[in-house]
């Protein structure tokens, strides 16, 4: 099923990686390995010069891993060691607050998420405005939030990618912030991206985290990158007097707990030149392979890690 409302060549092509931050390495490393398959393609400590970029310094010497899945050899998953941070709790923050992978079967994964350091907080569903996907949603070992799902119908017509395995990549990265408008505009805008419905949705996993009425709806919509199944979520988080979502607690030059960066691959560096944060440098680890690569601070605070496509 396919609901573009523009038609646009988009400057951002696909997801490379996200990265999260986790208070014990090696219990998530084990937990992405036995749980979910991935497989470990690097490790090693943050590089001096990659926390700068980050804008994230004291992130530099922290223990890392990256891995990927068995079904596609471009994407990667990448945990980063750091301090638990205390008043930190999933989906109630601005910034990146998901990261959706598409899998062969939603049912299965949720039967082997039940006894693992996976916490499931929302059971295999269909999703309201298209039924044939079905998705579920997890807290990692170090906080942060996962969104698995399947399409359950025609896998060549549907606007999501091949799973390539039991478990496969990342194809859907979502930020919430308090101005859903100004986000939307801000990717659209600055990287042409493709543009669908904005929808009112009960989302019933935000609604329990941020304690929000049964029948209260958010504003949302995915806009597409120019790689089929990339897509990027962005979610109205509600703000004002008795609402709790806000500013991400961090620790000083530190990336932020959970969700902590989304890695994408773009067209052209200099869409982002007029941003703040530290010039274009070329990297050598396995996300980057020798490109350039800049990082900028987003519409909600979310850090945004940019590689040059060529």
């Amino acid at each position: 099923m396919s609901d573009w409302t523009t038609d646009t060549d988009p400057a951002l092509l696909r997801i490379v990686a996200t990265t999260a931050c986790v208070p014990d390495l090696d219990a998530a490393e084990a937990a992405y390995t036995g749980v979910l398959g991935y497989r470990v393609v690097e490790r090693g400590p943050v590089d001096a010069g990659l926390a700068s970029q980050w804008g994230a310094p004291a992130t530099a010497g922290a223990r890392c891993v990256t891995m990927q899945s068995d079904g596609d050899a471009d994407t990667f998953v990448r945990l980063v060691e750091a301090p638990a941070v205390t008043g930190y709790r999933p989906l109630t923050s601005f910034g990146w607050t998901a990261f959706e992978i598409i899998v062969d079967d939603v049912h299965a994964l949720a039967e082997r998420l039940a006894d693992s350091p996976f916490t499931v907080i929302g059971a295999p569903r269909p999703l309201q405005f298209m039924p044939s996907i079905i998705a579920m949603q997890a807290i990692g070992p170090g906080g942060e939030c996962l969104y698995f799902t399947m399409e359950s119908g025609d896998r060549d017509t549907s606007i999501l990618p091949p799973p390539g395995g039991f478990v496969g990549r990342t194809f859907i990265v979502v930020c919430a912030g308090p101005d859903f408008t100004a986000m939307l505009r801000w990717y659209v805008d600055r990287f042409a991206l493709r543009e669908r419905p904005v929808r009112q949705s009960k989302v019933e996993i935000i609604q329990h985290a941020q304690g929000l009425a049964a029948d209260h709806v958010i504003e949302l919509s995915a806009i597409g990158m120019r790689q089929r199944g990339n897509l990027l979520e962005l979610d109205g988080y509600p703000t004002g007097p008795g609402r709790i979502a806000d500013v991400r607690p961090a620790h000083p030059g530190m990336l932020p707990p959970g969700n902590a960066i989304v890695t994408l691959e773009v067209a052209d560096l200099s869409l982002v030149a007029d941003l703040p944060g530290a010039a274009p440098a070329a990297r050598d680890e396995a996300v980057y392979r020798g490109r350039a690569a800049r990082t900028v601070i987003g519409p909600a605070g979310e850090r945004i890690e940019l590689i040059a496509a060529r």
